[in-house]
């Protein structure tokens, strides 16, 4: 037995798949107590009196009154499973994009109406039309996907990608936009690799539409989030300073990571950064020949063309879906409080699962200053660690002091996949 958990609204809807094993086991435990009542039942209403003859008709009739009862109910059980089939399929989404709808545009039902591929069934796949695909949750925002595919087919998209960006959030994923030209911003002033990494850049080559702020300047006096407090500010500051200079116990440096792993274990050549913020810890893996790709949507700040202006990779994506690479492929996945999923815990032990997917064995899995609000959130992460089975190289839950001037707990650790049979 399993579980499927959904993500809907702001609550979750679990769902529990039953095996054909155990309705059987159900029915049968059904037909023994009502079995049992009707005899009890029979034993104490029937008369001491009656004849031998009589046993055998009575009987019969007892026989023909549980079969009923029992055909009565097999039928409500197959009735309640059809309903709530359907109410699966109605909460996931599925069947449910009637594309006839007035809300459904022109473009979306365009998208979504199978094609026939121009030379036929093709030889290797073995399919004979072309079929694209939209995030379930979508049928949940018609009003938004109709906004967002208003747009002029060969035209110039919108200057809308904040829209694109809700709709992303609520779980439709991935955007179906497809026949337009994106918005050209104009890149002149970028610096050449290494020295873009820490140079300043215009306000200019940036899309500011949909952000309050129109420059860095602003973003640099704000807490965007808890790992961005003024990262922005490449060129002083202490985003200069991350990763190579620490400000307490539990702000680990670089280089005694990378040493932890050493060459003997193939060192450390390509990594993953969930939640990298404006792309530091790539920037600073970047100057000793480590190549990160950066996971981050543009929440309050042109995340991703800062990363891409610094010449590192940006990766546009949320983490509600399964990442895009093959298992096995990382020497590093670090992440700070981009682990932190609102208490969700099913979502936690989801991307935790595919954490673990892609990051090779032997490689090592960097938690950077998570924040624990409270002990059962240390506890349930803790625990759901452990489940994996990786090695502690480092450990440290340690004190900081926030700008209220109140005491909050941190964890950081570094572990090690292990090599699983």
């Amino acid at each position: 037995m399993g579980s499927v958990s959904l993500k809907i609204g702001d609550g979750t809807a679990r769902f529990k798949k039953v095996s054909y094993c155990s309705s059987a086991l159900n029915l049968l435990m059904l037909f023994s107590v009502v079995t049992t009542n009707l005899f009890a039942l029979y034993a104490f209403t029937s008369s001491p009196k009656n004849t031998h003859h009589l046993l055998i008709p009575h009987t019969h009739k007892n026989i023909s009154i549980i079969s009923e009862q029992v055909s009565l109910i097999l039928r409500e059980i197959d009735s309640s499973q059809k309903k709530l089939a359907q109410m699966e399929k109605e909460l996931l989404g599925y069947e449910s994009f009637d594309l006839s709808s007035p809300k459904v545009t022109s473009e979306v039902r365009t998208f979504l109406t199978p094609h026939l591929l121009p030379l036929g069934k093709d030889s290797r796949t073995g399919i004979t039309e072309m079929v694209a695909s939209v995030g379930h949750s979508c049928v949940k925002s018609l009003d938004l996907l109709g906004q967002f595919m208003s747009y002029k087919v060969n035209g110039i998209c919108p200057d809308d990608w904040s829209l694109g960006q809700k709709l992303i959030l609520s779980g439709c994923e991935p955007l179906p936009r497809r026949r337009c030209f994106g918005k050209i911003v104009n890149k002149d002033g970028l610096v050449s690799f290494p020295d873009s990494l820490w140079s300043n850049y215009s306000d200019k080559i940036y899309s500011w539409s949909g952000i309050g702020c129109k420059n860095l300047a602003c973003l640099n006096v704000k807490k965007l989030n808890r790992d961005c407090a003024g990262c922005f500010d490449t060129g002083g500051g202490y985003e200069r300073l991350r990763y190579v200079k620490g400000r307490g116990k539990n702000d680990f440096l670089i280089d005694d990571v990378l040493g932890m792993l050493g060459n003997g274990g193939g060192g450390v050549r390509i990594g993953f950064d969930i939640g990298g913020g404006s792309g530091t810890f790539a920037a600073r893996m970047a100057e000793r020949g480590v190549t990160i790709v950066t996971a981050t949507l543009n929440v309050d700040a042109p995340f991703n063309e800062f990363i891409a202006a610094r010449g590192v990779f940006p990766l546009y994506l949320s983490l509600d879906n399964r990442f895009p690479f093959h298992d096995n492929v990382f020497d590093l996945v670090h992440v700070g409080n981009a682990l932190d999923v609102s208490g969700r815990p099913e979502k936690l032990e989801f991307l935790m699962f595919d954490i673990d997917r892609v990051l090779r064995a032997g490689g090592l899995f960097w938690l950077d200053n998570f924040l624990c609000t409270n002990e059962d959130k240390k506890t349930a992460l803790t625990r759901l660690i452990e489940r994996f089975g990786y090695k502690k190289l480092k450990w440290v839950v340690g004190e900081k002091i926030n700008g209220a001037g109140k005491s909050e707990v941190y964890l950081s650790a570094v572990l090690q996949k292990p090599v699983r049979v």
